[in-house]
């Protein structure tokens, strides 16, 4: 029975015109599967992928178990739920996605400037030396947009280009934005003096401020990476998915910069 309906299932591709067909058919449904689940992942819905996979296999289960003649109907409305349960969710995420493919992260529309990631990244690394060296404290969010708007709207909206001198006088101690912090989206600084939440994390070390405390609070629930500068030391700290790493020397900081830059543009 099961072997049969495999055969049923292939019979399309006994012929040419039927397995070019059918082949561009499959290439197309992993294509858009591929970059729906990209975007659960990216916008913390992996809870999502795991019942749609479940739901898959129910499917799969469904459809050999059944008469061959409801696959069709069976199919038809696992599309329906796949496609517009991920569409009415994520219809944001979505066109910022083929908003970005299409006219790409180098160029910005608003100053019709250039700036490249590899410029931004040296720009970042060289203020955040300044102010390590200076026992400045900074806060510095890598963001790929998926800030909770509350988050955003707690700052001031800038939309500038990345530059040490910028960021320098953002987080100098007499600004108004130093307690905030500072978000980067692209190759632009997004906003700055923005609050965080503070971490719940009650066994966290004394030598974390209140700054090391936010980023990592914010790590927890978006899927963000934290930089931070301690005011008291000047140490550099990177947090990522709730966990945070001390002593980050340059060439660590740089790495970090360039995969957060290399793989949003990829995205």
């Amino acid at each position: 029975m099961f072997v049969e309906k495999l055969k049923a299932a292939f019979a399309s591709f006994n012929t040419p015109q039927g397995f070019l067909l059918e082949s561009l058919q499959i290439v197309a449904i992993a294509v858009i599967i591929y970059f729906m689940i990209k975007i659960m992942f990216a916008n913390n819905a992996s809870v999502l992928f795991w019942v749609y996979l479940a739901f898959t296999l129910v499917m799969g289960v469904c459809l050999f178990m059944s008469n061959y003649e409801y696959a069709g109907i069976l199919m038809l409305l696992f599309q329906v739920f796949f496609y517009l349960g991920v569409v009415v969710l994520f219809s944001t995420e979505i066109k910022r996605t083929i908003w970005q493919k299409r006219f790409g992260r180098h160029k910005h529309g608003e100053t019709g400037s250039s700036f490249d990631a590899d410029a931004a990244i040296e720009e970042i690394v060289k203020a955040i030396q300044n102010m390590s060296k200076n026992d400045v404290g900074a806060l510095i969010i890598l963001s790929n947009g998926n800030l909770p708007t509350g988050v955003l709207e707690s700052g001031v909206y800038l939309n500038a280009d990345i530059s040490a001198q910028l960021i320098e006088s953002i987080f100098f101690p007499k600004s108004a934005l130093h307690d905030g912090a500072l978000i980067l989206k692209d190759t632009r600084i997004q906003a700055a003096g923005c609050f965080l939440p503070v971490a719940q994390e009650f066994n966290l070390s004394k030598d974390l401020g209140s700054r090391h405390r936010a980023g990592l609070g914010l790590t927890e629930t978006v899927n963000v990476t934290a930089i931070i500068v301690s005011e008291e030391t000047g140490i550099i700290s990177i947090a990522k998915g709730g966990k945070i790493i001390r002593y980050v020397d340059t060439n660590s900081l740089r790495q970090t910069l360039k995969d957060f830059y290399w793989q949003d543009l990829i995205r």
